[in-house]
């Protein structure tokens, strides 16, 4: 995963808060316009979701990525509330793939491959429980699937540390405000976008470029 300087990142991250404190709209995203039910799901959640939600909107078969809030007991969360780190919500992304194109151990991959997973209650700047490191599974396939996962990581020796990811059974996704969907591709010029988000999505396009929708390679 990329590295950058405290400093920067720290203003970074302060722009990020100004950027959605200063949004004249913070409304609930609506539901999505196209039928999604054909697909299969996948959430995850891992420090900030911006650029989870770029991450998997490059990759080939994945029809949809949305931002949103899981892993908590609060009802209706907003932006607001998950950053005081008290509802239990870490900041996650709701993937809606076509299995047939793109498998979940695929997608699983990506998720590992795009973060720090030894990382404990966020990545690089974005510190606190909302930014955790969850892999939400839907079954005991996907719990399986993470859990193998996980075991392989740990036993390769890639990592000085232990995976820190939390596996946790899903239940329920909020979609978050209609500001933060798309953010990468709304927001291209922000210094948080630039320096953060779109250098790990970067990384792994050109790790993984047989993965990635044409229309989606970040150069």
């Amino acid at each position: 995963m990329k590295k950058i300087p405290t400093l920067l990142l720290m203003s970074a991250m302060a722009i990020c808060m100004a950027a959605c404190a200063q949004t004249p709209n913070p409304e609930k995203k609506n539901a999505p316009t196209k039928d999604l039910s054909k697909y299969s799901t996948a959430v995850f959640a891992a420090g900030c979701f911006w650029h989870e939600e770029a991450l998997y909107d490059g990759i080939k078969g994945v029809q949809e990525a949305i931002s949103g809030y899981a892993g908590g007991d609060v009802d209706n969360p907003n932006y607001e509330s998950v950053s005081t780190g008290n509802t239990g919500h870490a900041e996650s992304v709701m993937v809606y793939y076509d299995s047939t194109v793109v498998s979940y151990t695929t997608l699983l991959k990506a998720y590992f491959e795009a973060q720090d997973p030894t990382s404990v209650n966020g990545q690089g700047a974005d510190r606190g429980s909302q930014y955790r490191s969850i892999a939400f599974y839907n079954n005991g396939e996907q719990k399986k699937q993470i859990e193998d996962y996980i075991q392989q990581l740990n036993a390769s020796g890639r990592y000085e540390k232990p995976i820190a990811v939390i596996v946790m059974p899903y239940t329920k996704f909020w979609n978050a405000e209609d500001y933060h969907q798309e953010y990468v591709v709304n927001h291209p010029n922000s210094n948080y976008v630039q320096n953060v988000c779109v250098k790990e999505v970067k990384h792994f396009q050109k790790k993984f470029p047989e993965l990635i929708k044409s229309d989606r390679v970040i150069k």
